[in-house]
């Protein structure tokens, strides 16, 4: 099968990403937009009959002081991974992308290799023994990523210990979803656990409601926002940066993203962004007070974003990131330990991958980026 490789028009990208099932949120046109820092380009990859079969949006930044570039396709490129000519599909994207004046590649294939669900998680925490995700044995392993993986490592790509060289939005290895195919929205309820159900009808008698917001919430979205990066200690993201992400990505497509709140007695407690791509839905951003937990704002919240994906014919709802650390003395247990309650699945990518095209210059950042 012979494929070429050119730009094309964000028009084109769009209309191959809504031709397709799913594909993620960072590969649509509009994601170029949200992150403005950086230069994008649309790429196309065409059949011999000249049919669209493959896109990705490629984000450059630029080095200090030189005109070379870093080029990364976050959650991407959206190609046939499983085809068993996976060289004729990335050799002319890093041609294509060493003409840009790219000095080093930056991808994260869609590709899922296990999955876990809750149940051998939730066993995994129980056993002393377990300290980390990896440790439990999977509930589902698909053979054909370890294929791919042994295919991008003969073809010169490299991954670093987590996933590669830490430049800035590296996207997490292990999410938590919930899929939705093929189960009723009974079923999804009865696979959360005792403490979720509860929360959920603790939130109902206490008469919290869940609403959407629009572009004007925002102000109100990042109030609530501050107040979690300031309790978990994370440096928060501008309101601009949420401003420009609704206007852009609700510009593409008026379903794209989606902002919630959690109130009681009229005052908002919880928060979240939610995007929708084809039938993939995630939840993006969380936020809540320090006060009202008693009423379960965010389990209500979660359960309302849940239903309306279902209404909208999702086929997972997506948790995002979590560590795949099952020790309960980590910080970060709490989050595995909050979406495991959804009766979901954990499910760890190929990570990203890094292909070095000028080896000096790949060094160079390695070693810049690390001591930042």
């Amino acid at each position: 099968m012979s494929l070429t490789l050119r730009t094309i028009s964000r028009e084109q990208h769009l209309a191959y990403i809504q031709s397709l099932p799913a594909a993620s949120h960072m590969q649509v046109p509009a994601w170029a937009d949200v992150k403005a820092e950086w230069r994008s380009e649309s790429l196309g990859w065409f059949d011999a009959s000249g049919e669209l079969v493959g896109a990705g949006l490629v984000l450059y930044r630029q080095l200090p002081k030189i005109k070379r570039y870093l080029a990364y396709l976050p959650e991407g490129p959206v190609i046939n991974w499983f085809a068993p000519n996976l060289e004729d599909w990335l050799q002319p994207m890093l041609s294509h992308l060493k003409q840009q004046g790219a000095f080093s590649v930056k991808m994260g294939p869609p590709v899922i290799i296990r999955r876990w669900d809750a149940a051998a998680i939730k066993s995994g925490i129980q056993n002393p023994d377990v300290k980390r995700l990896r440790d439990v044995e999977a509930t589902h392993i698909e053979p054909r990523a370890f294929e791919v993986a042994d295919r991008l490592r003969r073809m010169g790509w490299q991954q670093g210990e987590d996933g590669g060289a830490g430049f800035g939005d590296v996207q997490p290895r292990y999410v938590f979803q919930v899929p939705l195919a093929d189960r009723s929205l009974e079923e999804v309820h009865k696979g959360f656990n005792q403490l979720w159900r509860r929360n959920i009808k603790k939130a109902e008698k206490a008469g919290v409601e869940v609403v959407q917001g629009g572009y004007d919430d925002l102000a109100e979205w990042q109030r609530l926002y501050e107040i979690t990066a300031e309790r978990d200690r994370f440096r928060p993201r501008p309101l601009g940066y949420f401003q420009r992400m609704w206007t852009a990505l609700n510009s593409e497509d008026p379903n794209r993203m989606k902002l919630y709140f959690a109130r009681h007695n009229g005052v908002n407690l919880s928060a979240a962004t939610m995007l929708v791509v084809g039938g993939h839905v995630w939840y993006s951003y969380g936020a809540s007070d320090n006060i009202g937990r008693e009423v379960r704002p965010s389990n209500a919240m979660q359960w309302k974003m849940l239903q309306d994906s279902y209404a909208l014919g999702a086929t997972v709802y997506d948790l995002r990131g979590i560590s795949d650390s099952l020790d309960e003395n980590d910080h970060l247990f709490g989050l595995i330990q909050f979406k495991v309650g959804t009766g979901g699945q954990a499910a760890e990518y190929l990570g990203e991958w890094d292909f070095p095209l000028n080896k000096l210059l790949h060094k160079a950042l390695d070693i810049y980026m690390s001591r930042r």
